[in-house]
């Protein structure tokens, strides 16, 4: 597929309402637009997954951003793609669950940890920001 951006990073952010429909929401449009933009088929699987465990944490977990949203940014240079998911804050950071064989969930942040080449948290002005980098080392190292 033809690469439409070039060599040069995009970057999208869109706001979702705050409820679970968004989750599929997210999910195709962050598919369609790696896709478009030529990024390998590997990596936008995994930020398909990745969006939809962050968009539906943030939901579960958190607090609405004072616009009763989530904002949902991703910056993308093939065959890099960084996704940032922040919400209102809850009081507690964001952390992978211990492993649990029998617990019916609590999964999301490990299944984002085993596809991330790097994650992370930020809490800034009362948001909770989570980032993730898929397909090499973020704009943060780089």
């Amino acid at each position: 597929m033809t690469d439409k951006h070039g060599t040069e990073p995009w970057v999208r952010t869109v706001r979702l309402p705050w409820t679970t429909d968004s989750v599929p929401q997210v999910r195709a449009d962050i598919t369609r637009d790696l896709a478009a933009g030529g990024m390998p088929e590997q990596v936008t699987e995994e930020a398909e997954t990745v969006v939809a465990e962050l968009v539906a944490n943030a939901i579960l977990h958190g607090r609405p951003m004072p616009d009763g949203n989530v904002r949902v940014r991703w910056r993308a240079r093939p065959p890099r793609v960084e996704i940032e998911v922040t919400d209102g804050g809850s009081g507690k950071r964001p952390h992978p669950k211990p492993q649990a064989d029998w617990a019916p969930s609590g999964r999301g942040l490990r299944i984002v940890r085993s596809l991330a080449y790097e994650w992370g948290v930020s809490d800034d002005d009362g948001h909770t920001m989570v980032w993730v980098a898929l397909g090499g080392a973020s704009r943060r190292r780089v």
